[in-house]
């Protein structure tokens, strides 16, 4: 039982293709054509090998632009941890970050190591003890340093099972045998 396909007209089609011309999203104009190709009367399994898309997402799209247009065809989704803070709440920790120290903001039993520089650890426990945020990904609070002004440190190279006590004797031993 096959069911007829509506049918859209030229001008729809042109619009379809001016869209996915001028879109720069790549999942946005992947709906656009395959939309477009749905409407030209390609079969859904050749739409589904070139768009590479399910046949359930492409009759989604089809009901999405037959009911609103090109703009339901638009990529809606907000993303992940960058939508957590406002942009308020971003310039508010910014501000924070730059005029205090972990240990004065957290207090210096809350604070990781001496409390003096800031890390990972120092920013997850203020974002939720001010803003009752969560990041799930270390890089995450990475990235809120960096746009906040950060640079990443490297610590210096330290063999930590050389003991100074041990090379001091040693070149003491040195000295004695010349």
């Amino acid at each position: 039982m096959s069911r007829k396909r509506e049918q859209i007209t030229s001008e729809q089609i042109q619009e379809l293709a001016n869209a996915y011309d001028r879109c720069s999203s790549g999942p946005t104009r992947t709906r656009y054509q395959a939309v477009r190709l749905y409407a030209q009367g390609y079969c859904a399994k050749e739409i589904e090998a070139i768009a590479r898309c399910s046949a359930k997402s492409l009759m989604n799209w089809w009901r999405s632009y037959r009911a609103q247009g090109i703009s339901g065809l638009e990529d809606k989704r907000n993303g992940g941890n960058h939508t957590k803070l406002t942009a308020g709440q971003r310039a508010e920790l910014r501000e924070l970050l730059h005029a205090y120290t972990p240990a004065q903001l957290l207090g210096p039993t809350r604070a990781i190591a001496d409390g003096q520089f800031w890390s990972v650890a120092d920013l997850e426990t203020l974002l939720m003890q001010r803003f009752q945020v969560q990041y799930s990904s270390p890089t995450s609070y990475r990235t809120l340093f960096k746009q906040c002004g950060f640079s990443y440190q490297r610590s210096q190279k330290v063999y930590r099972s050389r003991s100074e006590a041990k090379v001091a004797e040693f070149e003491e031993l040195l000295e004695k045998n010349c």
